[in-house]
């Protein structure tokens, strides 16, 4: 034991948490970590800090716990999310050439590969968000976006399961690689919204249709009040 790096634990660690391996609300233990992953408490806590920071897990009195998911969360960050990649698509029709147009229209075809596959098609989703945000230019909007998915590829990682959804998914991302070739920044930034309020829907319905089995399996599902705004 104590062979693993802090950055192998917190890589383990991220995977189990977006994977579902670890689920939401479970109450982690430093030991049991321990054995897990091979690795000593320091490198563990540090990887617990990491994920802490980025929404995945967090602290319960002096233990860690796997962060449930917050319906609310999700809400609001799908509404960032949206308002960030529509800004995004219209930088995109201004900035981005005719390589960078068929590079993204390359990574959206990509997905077809992996139709069966559940761990690659949300991958190749997430590829095909980031790829279209990198077009605008500006690290920022990038940086956001990238957070955004993040917190958001637990509960992802569940609505791709279906074949209805991802064929759906594939579809939308053409469009909007259509429309950004076209040189069209109202439809391109329209699509990306449309996309994105589809996905949040989709996602709360299958959410509150499966509340009561996923609760069954462990998962800890909670709708927290929307925080105040401080001046």
């Amino acid at each position: 034991m104590g062979t693993t790096s802090a950055d192998d634990a917190y890589d383990a660690l991220r995977e189990a948490v977006l994977t579902l391996d670890l689920a939401p609300g479970e109450l982690l233990s430093e030991r049991g970590l321990e054995d897990r992953l091979g690795a000593s408490r320091t490198p563990i806590r540090a990887a617990l800090l990491r994920l802490s920071a980025e929404g995945l897990t967090r602290r319960d009195g002096r233990a860690w716990r796997v962060s449930p998911i917050d319906l609310t969360e999700i809400r609001a960050v799908m509404e960032y999310r949206e308002i960030v990649e529509t800004a995004a698509a219209r930088l995109a029709v201004e900035r981005a050439d005719a390589a960078d147009i068929e590079a993204l229209r390359a990574v959206a075809e990509a997905s077809r590969e992996h139709d069966d596959a559940d761990a690659e098609m949300l991958r190749d989703g997430g590829d095909f968000h980031l790829a279209l945000v990198q077009l605008a230019r500006n690290p920022f909007l990038a940086n956001a976006v990238r957070d955004a998915l993040t917190r958001l590829l637990r509960t992802r990682w569940l609505e791709v399961r279906t074949a209805e959804s991802r064929a759906h998914a594939r579809a939308e991302h053409r469009h909007i690689v259509d429309a950004i070739a076209a040189r069209d920044a109202d439809r391109a930034a329209g699509l990306v919204a449309e996309h994105s309020r589809g996905t949040r829907d989709r996602l709360l319905a299958y959410l509150e249709d499966e509340h009561r089995r996923l609760r069954g399996r462990g998962f800890a599902i909670v709708e927290s009040s929307p925080e105040p705004v401080r001046a």
